[in-house]
């Protein structure tokens, strides 16, 4: 079975350690209207596009408003044509231009296997060495459109670390343990020890 790998934005400092806020998770986001009859385009972060529709408890990003989609059908490879419950018109649809659409992570399914996860299971584990060197902890997963990063604030704080989160980086996650293993590129070990 495949999963949506998204991440929680929200979090926040606690003493040495960080805690997710509200564990939202981005699901998808509207685009401009569709028609005059209030669709809408829906750009879907999920694995299967589609499956956006099949989620109950969709809302904005401070959970102020609540969305049910009726319907949605494709338009392209993740961009749909989506027709929400009580906008029946063009400026109705005006209005979501931009909205994200987010789900609380406890009404996600859970990962079947030990080896998947959602990438906001992510935040909140050590992130230590092979060797068992506390790193930090990982604060959050991004994307700027090269791959996903893992932000990590340090144990002896300071700015925050930022390692790519590819096998080569990161060889072992385990979300039940509470910690990953980062294994930092050579070029970071020589910028720590000038």
């Amino acid at each position: 079975m495949s999963y949506e790998t998204i991440c929680s934005r929200n979090f926040l400092a606690l003493g040495e350690g960080y805690r997710a806020v509200s564990r939202l998770v981005l699901l998808g986001r509207f685009g401009a209207p569709h028609g005059v009859r209030g669709e809408i385009r829906l750009q879907s972060y999920t694995s299967d596009p589609l499956a956006i529709a099949r989620y109950d408890g969709l809302t904005d990003k401070i959970g102020a408003r609540k969305f049910k989609l009726l319907s949605v059908r494709p338009q392209s490879k993740d961009m749909l044509v989506a027709k929400v419950e009580g906008v029946d018109d063009r400026p109705g649809a005006e209005r979501l231009t931009g909205v994200e659409l987010y789900i609380a992570r406890e009404r996600l399914p859970a990962p079947e296997d030990e080896d998947e996860f959602y990438l906001t299971d992510l935040v909140g584990l050590r992130a230590e060495t092979r060797e068992g060197v506390e790193i930090g902890v990982v604060i959050a997963v991004r994307n700027f459109g090269a791959g996903d990063i893992l932000e990590v604030a340090p144990v002896r704080g300071g700015e925050t670390l930022m390692f790519p989160f590819t096998k080569a980086v990161v060889p072992a996650v385990s979300v039940s343990g509470g910690r990953i293993v980062i294994e930092p590129p050579e070029e970071a070990d020589a910028i720590e020890e000038g």
